[in-house]
Formats: C-alpha cells, structure tokens, sequence
C-alpha cells in the first residue's frame, strides 16, 4: 500500500499533513523521476486552483523543482484539464496541479501529468515514493548555472482558450433566442476562463459563484452541491444550468426544470449524438463498476458497446488508450473525450453536452429520457481495517449476495467494494422500487459489519 499517493494524487490538508517540506520533496523526487530518460534540462509547468494555499504550496513545489535543476513556467490560477492540454501542447516534460479538486478549501493536493498531459500511471507514483523518504533526495542537489529558473506563463491560457472555441466555431451561431445557459464556477478553477468561453462563442448566461476568496472554493455551490445551480435556472427560467467543480476537470448539470443530469446521463447524451455521428470509435462507452445500471441498459437499447473499468478516471483511460475508444467517464461527470483531450475536462464537456441537446431539438429533460436511471443506495459498513476485503471470503455473506442477484434477475444489481481510505465496506444496491432495495442494502450492510468485527 502506498504511502503518499492516493486514486488522485497526494490530497491532504494543507500545511498540516501537506507540508511545504514534504512537498519540496514531492517535487525533487518527481522531477527525478520524470526526467531522468530526458537529455535535456526539463521544464515543468505548475497550475493551482484558488486555495488559500495555492500559493503556499505553488512557491515549496517551485522551491524543490528549481533545486533539482529543473525550469518551471507558472501558470497561475487554472482548471486541471487546462495544464493537461498545455504540458502536450508546450513540450513541456511534466506538469504539476496542485488542487484538491472538490473538497473544501483547507484541503490541498498535487497530482503529476506526463508530458503527454496524462496522469501518471500508478508505478511511476511507486517510484517517486521509493525516492521520497530515501538518502537519494539529499544526493539531487543543482549547483551553481545548474540550478533552474522560474517565469510566469499565465498568457498560456489563451492558447486553450482558442482551442476549445475553435472546435466549436459556428456551432453555437444559430441558438434560439430564449436560450440561455446558467454556470456555477464553485468559486474555484474556472470561476474566470468558462465566462470567456462561453462569451466568445456566443453563449448567453448567467454565471454564479464565481468571486473566490481563497476560502469559499466548493463552499455550497459547485458539482458537489447542485441545488445551487438548480434554484438559479429554476428561478431565471433558464434552458440548462452546468455546475463545475473545484479545479474544473468535471461536471454536472440541470435540465430546464432544475432536475439532476449526472455523470452517466451526460454520457449517454453524448454517446447517443457521437453514435449518430458516426464518431463514436469502436461503437464502445467506457464506464466504472460504479456507474448506474441504466447506462449499461441504454448502451444495450442503443446497440453500443460498453465497458466497465474499476473505480478512478485513470482506469477509465487506461482501457480507452488500449482499445482506442473516444468516450469515457465516471457518475461524478468526469468525462474524457479523447478525440481532444486526455483528461475529464469541465466545460469541453459541458459544450459537447449542449450541442449533444441542441441537436436533438429537444429541451434538456427531453434529451435525458433517453437513459432510465435506476433508484440506488449506498449504506457504509463499519468494519475492521484488516477484514474489509474478507466479504469475499464469508460464506453467508456470499450467498445473501447471489441470492439478491437471483431476485433482481438483471433488472438490478448489488455491488461491494471495500473503502480505499476508512475502516469500511460499501454495500451499493440498484433495483427498481427504492423502499425495497433499501431495506435489503441495509441487512446486508447490518450482515456485513456484525461477521467483519
């Protein structure tokens, strides 16, 4: 088990457990790492979300970069998907977000892209560890015209800008007059750069939530709290409202009447417009164990392949390279579209989505009848650290789950899978009537925690 690095990095809170010591070390053992095939001096670009911390953590990751000998270009305040766009399009040899994407603002974390602006896979982070707590940091030293030099890059960001408007020039030339799209920026990442976009392409709006004050990241608004958003297009009669998250790398929205399109019906929208298309590569949608059984339903109806990975975007895209598919994501709305970036990324999503509806012709709660979400529920059960994964090996606990698979007869389904951080068992149960698969999640998870303790 890993020490530092998490599904998403390191994320902890900052200057407490995400010390400006651990990360300078963070930074000299992934410049290390990253760069040690290169034959060149490497230049590594550092973007943060709008954390109080951001720039406490910016200045130790710069620290330990230019000690190793490394450059760095600072790209100021900007979405994760931004920096993964950039590393690929600069030539940079590795890039570095510090954000904790969704949790509130006393968290912070750092995670790697390499230089194709991907995430790095999980044995370069095993690598990077190995190096951390060794005497090899101490050994990485540049010394005099060796040590490396930082500059600010924040004009880099026009760059994405004029890319993702070009990949949608005209498309948006035509809207009907009444229609108008309402955003909620979570105070964070794209609180500036989703107004610019959305503006040059011609897109009215109504923008909320987007004043961060280095505290308020998250705070009641973004994807993670999609009432916000809801009341807004409720309120303003608008035609659609997108919510993003901390530092922008996913989505959720709300149809005209403020009702949920999470993660898998944003995918089945797509899917369905790609498909039509005929630019959904290889007919196939890839997915996580975690998604709803609806989006395996539509995918059957709509005759499209589809794949489910286990739990984390990067798994996700590791199955997508390796059988080069286009579409895949996660409930939680982050989407990869891979024809443009390899990374889940907010508002390419959100303008994907809104020209998947438009080309319907139809309003955004006609668009989404095109998936029947199942009722789901999710009880934790509280076990011992060492026996979380031995619900695999309990005779009784097995059979109650094949016996519930048995009822549900492919029209439900129970998942299990122990928690990656805490003493717990996650029981998930999809069926069609919510008071009864409630009932039986709770036995379950009642059954589960009385044989693990």
């Amino acid at each position: 088990m890993r020490k530092y690095f998490g599904t998403d990095g390191i994320r902890r809170i900052a200057n407490t457990e995400l010390t400006p010591d651990l990360v300078f070390r963070v930074a000299k053992a992934g410049a290390h790492v990253l760069a040690k095939h290169s034959n060149h001096v490497p230049t590594i670009l550092i973007g943060r979300d709008t954390r109080i911390s951001g720039s406490l953590i910016e200045s130790a990751m710069t620290a330990g970069f230019l000690s190793y000998g490394a450059n760095v270009k600072l790209l100021g305040v900007i979405p994760t998907p931004v920096v993964a766009y950039l590393t690929k399009k600069t030539g940079a040899d590795a890039s570095v977000v510090i954000s904790a994407s969704h949790n509130t603002y006393e968290f912070n974390g750092v995670k790697y892209f390499s230089n194709k602006g991907m995430k790095i896979p999980d044995e370069i982070e095993e690598e990077i560890e190995a190096i951390l707590d060794s005497d090899q940091l101490s050994e990485m030293v540049a010394v005099s015209d060796k040590i490396g030099v930082s500059e600010n890059a924040t004009e880099y960001i026009d760059e994405y800008i004029e890319f993702i408007t070009n990949l949608f020039k005209n498309e948006f030339d035509n809207l009907p007059k009444d229609f108008c799209v309402g955003i909620d920026t979570a105070n964070g990442a794209t609180f500036e750069l989703a107004e610019k976009v959305y503006k040059k392409l011609g897109i009215k709006y109504k923008i909320i939530n987007n004043k961060p004050d280095g505290i308020n990241i998250n705070e009641n608004c973004g994807s993670t709290h999609i009432e916000a958003i809801s009341n807004l297009v409720k309120e303003e009669k608008l035609s659609l409202g997108i919510a993003y998250d901390g530092d922008g790398d996913r989505c959720l929205a709300v149809d005209e009447n403020g009702e949920i399109i999470d993660g898998d019906i944003i995918m089945a929208i797509i899917a369905n417009y790609l498909k039509s298309e005929n630019k959904l590569k290889n007919n196939t949608l890839v997915a996580t164990v975690m998604s709803n059984l609806g989006l395996k339903k539509f995918a059957e109806t709509q005759d499209i392949n589809f794949i489910q990975t286990k739990v984390g975007d990067r798994y996700v895209l590791e199955e997508m390279l390796k059988n080069d598919y286009n579409l895949g994501g996660e409930q939680s709305g982050h989407i990869i579209l891979l024809d443009y970036n390899p990374t889940g990324d907010g508002i390419l999503t959100s303008l994907m989505l809104i020209k998947s509806i438009l080309n319907q012709n139809k309003k955004a709660s006609e668009a989404k009848k095109i998936i029947n979400i199942y009722p789901q529920v999710l009880i934790n059960a509280k076990v011992l650290e060492n026996k979380k994964r031995d619900y695999e090996k309990d005779k009784e606990i097995k059979e109650n789950i094949e016996k519930l698979e048995k009822e549900f007869a492919g029209n439900g389904r129970v998942l299990i899978r122990p928690s990656g951080t805490e003493p717990k068992v996650r029981v998930m149960i999809e069926g069609e009537n919510q008071e009864y698969i409630t009932k039986r999640a709770k036995e379950l998870a009642d059954l589960i925690e009385k044989k693990l303790n």
